[in-house]
């Protein structure tokens, strides 16, 4: 079983920054792909950014490129997503997802976190 608690969600204004962490804790954690999704209200859950077990590969959605960047600190098996820029579209439920390899849908995850709030006021 693995264990996956996210942190940093909060409310700001638009331009400003957040730093988001989520740790996963459990068997083999350090060999999973973890990524970041995140779920506006009545929309779907979609993916944002994400990264491999060995940090080396990533993807990043086309709407955050250049403003978000995804890291991971694999002796902590701690993952991050920095967000500069931020818009008020960007207002969401960010999830942190553990799985086998790094994919783009939410099927491919099979670990969750239970969700921080993002919200960029205007």
């Amino acid at each position: 079983q693995v264990q996956v608690v996210e942190s940093g969600g909060g409310l700001v204004q638009a331009g400003g920054s957040l730093r988001l962490s989520c740790a996963a804790s459990g068997r083999s954690v350090s060999r999973y792909a973890m990524a970041w999704f995140r779920q506006a209200p009545g929309k779907e859950r979609k993916l944002v950014a994400a990264i491999n077990w060995s940090g080396d590969s990533t993807y990043l959605t086309d709407s955050v490129k250049g403003r978000f960047t995804i890291s991971r600190d694999s002796a902590k098996n701690t993952v991050y997503l920095q967000m500069n820029g931020l818009k008020p579209e960007d207002t969401a439920v960010y999830y942190c997802a553990v799985g086998s390899s790094l994919g783009r849908l939410n099927d491919e995850y099979v670990y969750w976190g239970q969700g921080t709030q993002v919200t960029v006021s205007s």
